[in-house]
């Protein structure tokens, strides 16, 4: 449904001219520079621009972002109306406004600006303001209200309306007061219910052990800031971790770390169990703890590596927290082998296959060996079909060929045994789901051509292996002959 505001702008000439200028909302803009998508894949629609070459998008269907066409983009506006309040009462010329003005301050700098802006371009400002606010039916907040609210969208840009650039998938800007801070959101909520447990809340504590993701939050909050009192919530904690089974591994271990910490017998019993047995007495405990701390649960937390939190945000299931604060990462990421591993690792976790790509061809690049071209190009494969660039998933499998000297009569030296490895049976297995995405396509000459090598590859890997891969082999060759 078509927003009131943009309906009253497209159908009334007046009104349009008057937005147009002086205020620089122009919906016979409604176009980018460039092709862009948010980076949450909600729907993103380009409604006005500005005579910059910027343009003010309807982001997730409501609220309104601000992309310049120099590569920066922010939230101004939870809806059209107010982005319009905003844009007519706290025009672009209104600069150096401050939180800390109050009501008259604020209208008497904006008075100043708007008496510059009449002397220079709009002398007519005073009606065309007046013409827009009753055309538009715009309320008459306080300006301070209106400030305040553009200061909240900005700081709500990430995650849900961070802005790609389509072509190469990097981030649009951010000015550093508006950027999300990853560890305070992963961190917020188990903050708050521990500093309410502290307080004496009995209705917290058994919150925070019996909710599996606030316990985890809790347990990191507990983490970076100790204290003797909270000892009957950690034990809490760890109990309900032992019970929890194997897959809170993690969370299990920092809770048996936070206990035995302490040092006391009483605890024994249960650090016996977390630890499988590691720990047999309140002396082992604490060196124990002490070991898990010096390697991985310290409570500095200004040493926490950013994959801290971005790991923690995914288990607290803030994912798009996680995939903002990743993708800004790999901006800033130069030719670092590991970083980017790691990055690749991630993103691929999150389901983003895409920026995992783009994370993975650089690091193909940088390898030295052919043991390491192979074993990243197939990871290259994998990351492109899965995010549908079938012929990019193509290229990274020849590179994978090349690598392991599939077709050469003498590989590197590295490589030698390939077939019999275990990397054999992947870049083979790969070839063989390209060639089933390729047939699910339609696209049958490239499925042939794939499943050409893939053949070439059962006859030269392992019969073991061949063997694991036969059921998949079975199904690629079915896809190929149209059955």
């Amino acid at each position: 449904m078509t927003d009131p505001y943009l309906a009253l702008l497209r159908t009334r000439p007046e009104l349009a001219e008057a937005a147009a200028f002086p205020f620089n909302f122009d919906v016979s803009r409604a176009y980018h520079v460039e092709d862009v998508h948010l980076a949450s894949g909600a729907s993103l629609e380009p409604i006005a621009g500005d005579d910059t070459g910027g343009t003010f998008f309807l982001s997730g269907g409501k609220a309104v972002l601000y992309a310049s066409s120099e590569g920066d983009a922010v939230l101004i506006a939870d809806s059209v109306g107010e982005a319009l309040e905003m844009q007519i009462r706290l025009p672009e010329w209104c600069e150096n406004l401050t939180e800390d003005m109050d009501e008259e301050a604020m209208r008497a700098a904006v008075r100043g600006y708007d008496d510059e802006a009449r002397a220079e371009f709009a002398p007519e400002l005073d009606e065309q303001r007046a013409v827009l606010i009753r055309g538009l039916g715009l309320p008459e907040r306080p300006l301070t209200e209106l400030f305040a609210r553009a200061e909240s969208a900005a700081g709500r840009t990430e995650p849900d309306h961070l802005l790609l650039n389509s072509a190469d998938l990097c981030a649009y800007r951010l000015s550093d007061p508006y950027r999300m801070s990853l560890r305070d959101v992963v961190l917020g909520p188990g903050r708050e219910a521990l500093k309410r447990v502290r307080a004496g809340d009995l209705a917290a504590e058994q919150e925070a052990a019996g909710d599996p993701v606030l316990r985890t939050g809790v347990l990191r909050a507990a983490q970076f800031d100790r204290r003797d009192a909270d000892l009957p919530l950690l034990r809490r904690v760890l109990e309900a971790e032992c019970g929890a089974g194997t897959e809170r591994f993690e969370e299990r271990t920092l809770a048996a770390v936070l206990v035995a910490l302490h040092g006391h017998e009483e605890d024994v019993l249960r650090l016996r169990q977390a630890t499988s047995g590691l720990v047999t007495d309140a002396g082992t405990a604490v060196e124990w703890a002490r070991a898990e701390e010096a390697r991985r649960h310290g409570r500095n937390i200004a040493a926490e590596s950013e994959f801290t939190w971005t790991r923690l945000a995914q288990r607290l299931g803030r994912v798009e927290h996680a995939r903002a604060a990743l993708i800004r990462m790999l901006d800033d990421t130069g030719p670092d082998a590991r970083r980017l591993r790691e990055l690749s690792r991630a993103l691929e976790d999150i389901g983003d296959h895409a920026q995992a790509a783009r994370a993975q061809a650089p690091l193909l690049s940088l390898q030295d060996t052919a043991s390491d071209r192979a074993s990243e190009a197939y990871v290259l494969a994998r990351l492109e079909r899965r995010k549908g660039d079938l012929a990019a998933a193509g290229r990274a499998l020849e590179r994978a060929r090349a690598a392991v000297g599939q077709g050469s009569p003498a590989p590197d030296a590295d490589m030698a045994g390939w077939h019999r490895r275990g990397i054999g049976r992947l870049i083979t297995e790969e070839h063989l789901e390209l060639t089933l995405a390729a047939a699910g396509v339609g696209d049958a000459d490239f499925a042939r051509a794939t499943m050409a090598h893939a053949r070439g590859l059962l006859d030269t890997i392992g019969k073991e292996s061949a063997k694991a891969l036969s059921a998949l082999s079975t199904r690629a060759k079915w896809a190929v002959a149209g059955r």
